[in-house]
């Protein structure tokens, strides 16, 4: 439905465009949410992003569609923007949004557009930009509620009605002492349930989940998500708060880091493929494929070495590939399973002989399943039960070791601190080939007596 929808307002879009239809464009730009713009962005060319987004009247949209468009559209789309209804945008966007914007852009257009911007808009979005892109510093946002400890409900209350209507995060209200050191946090629900005279001292909560400016964005997504919270206060070295980091921040970051840990597994980068020139795609892939040629390279080795016994019995080599197939595919599952629970904070190095026995226990209980359902076959198709025997058994062996590499390199490679989510397809995959391939022919090999 979504992809129907999506579609139907490309089409009508091109065919406005090449009719040079504006009243109707205005229409569609002015009614279309700037997310959805942004997907619609991807199949046009710059010059007709910049007659779209100049058709949209709402500043608000623009940045909520700026701030949606990949990297390389939006780094197109913006050499071609005014400076002043540029900085009329950013100025309309919450800072973090803002400073993430300008971080993309190359260093002397940022500094134009600082230059520009309101003195405290251009204040917080370089305070934003002096932390790095992927910490809680850089994602935070510096509007927040903050109020003294000895402020009663009743003032609180109208300071949120006067001074802090366009707060982002409203549902949670920090309290602070003299110096701006988090002591606690209140929930707008306690704060309308209490006596108006109360102090926020009386009814908050001192128990607050914090992080520090340099703490890594995804560790701040996970205690988001541990604790069930709409936000999360940011605070410096002295325990200053310095912002807060909102549930949408948090969506993001999982997607991004979840879409990271699928592309770098399979070797293609960091990075969507569109995203990327055909030369970098080509180098990001060069050392992951090179580490599957060498497995391949060692197993057509392996498979030599064992040239005698496929020559007297060459319909061994029937089920070389479907016994190398299958542990690959239990390796790569075993290692997804792995990698992703070390990722979200499920798995721990220190359960490390756990994980590792009950992914050699399923291997065990597949590989002998479809030990028996390949040897029924080899028995059925060869009439030998030698033969059967050893494809039953390699197919066990193969899945087998396979479940115990696909969960151990991933604890292995933490242990001395490589990117599972890197190292640990092409280097299960790789290895896996040949083990299985040497236990297979090996174990033919001693039963046919050759």
């Amino acid at each position: 439905m979504k992809n129907d929808r999506h579609n139907i307002l490309l089409k009508s879009v091109k065919r406005l465009l090449r009719r040079d239809a504006v009243i109707h464009l205005r229409k569609i730009a002015n009614k279309t949410h700037g997310a959805d713009l942004s997907m619609l962005f991807r199949s046009l060319s710059v010059n007709q992003q910049h007659i779209i987004f100049n058709l949209i009247e709402d500043t608000e949209q623009k940045g909520i569609l700026l701030s949606q468009l990949d990297e390389n559209d939006f780094l197109a789309l913006s050499e071609g923007l005014e400076i002043e209804s540029f900085v009329k945008v950013l100025e309309c966007m919450a800072s973090d949004d803002a400073a993430d914007l300008i971080g993309r852009l190359p260093e002397e257009q940022a500094a134009i557009l600082l230059e520009k911007m309101k003195n405290e808009d251009s204040d917080e979005v370089e305070e934003l930009l002096n932390y790095e892109d992927d910490t809680a510093g850089g994602i935070m946002v510096t509007d927040f509620i903050a109020l003294k400890d000895d402020t009663t409900a009743e003032k609180a209350i109208r300071s949120l009605q006067k001074e802090h209507m366009d707060v982002e995060m409203p549902f949670y209200l920090y309290v602070v002492d003299e110096y701006g050191n988090l002591m606690g946090v209140c929930s707008l629900r306690q704060l309308v349930v209490v006596p108006p005279e109360t102090p926020l001292k009386e009814f908050m909560t001192t128990e607050v989940f914090s992080v520090t400016t340099d703490t890594d964005q995804e560790e701040v997504a996970k205690i988001v998500a541990r604790y069930d919270i709409l936000a999360v206060p940011v605070v410096d070295e002295t325990n200053k708060l310095a912002g807060i980091v909102t549930v949408d921040d948090v969506i993001d970051i999982f997607r991004e880091e979840a879409t990271e840990d699928i592309l770098k597994m399979a070797g293609v980068g960091e990075e969507f493929v569109e995203t990327q020139s055909v030369i970098r795609s080509t180098r990001k892939r060069l050392p992951w494929l090179f580490a599957s040629c060498l497995g391949g390279v060692i197993a057509s080795i392996v498979i030599g070495s064992f040239e005698a016994s496929l020559s007297q019995v060459a319909y061994l080599a029937a089920f070389i590939p479907v016994i190398m197939g299958m542990g690959g595919n239990v390796g790569i599952q075993s290692s997804t399973i792995v990698v992703r629970g070390l990722a979200t904070g499920r798995f721990n190095v220190r359960d490390v002989w756990a994980v590792v026995s009950k992914e050699l226990v399923i291997g065990l209980i597949l590989g002998t399943g479809y030990g028996v359902l390949i040897g029924t076959v080899a028995q059925f198709r060869y009439n030998t039960a030698a033969v059967a025997l050893s494809a039953g058994l390699g197919t066990l062996s193969s899945m087998s070791i396979a479940s115990l590499m696909g969960s151990i390199m991933p604890m292995l490679f933490v242990r001395i601190n490589i990117d599972p989510a890197v190292a640990t397809g092409p280097f299960v995959t790789s290895s896996i080939d040949f083990i299985s391939v040497f236990f297979y022919l090996y174990i033919a090999t001693r039963l046919l007596g050759i």
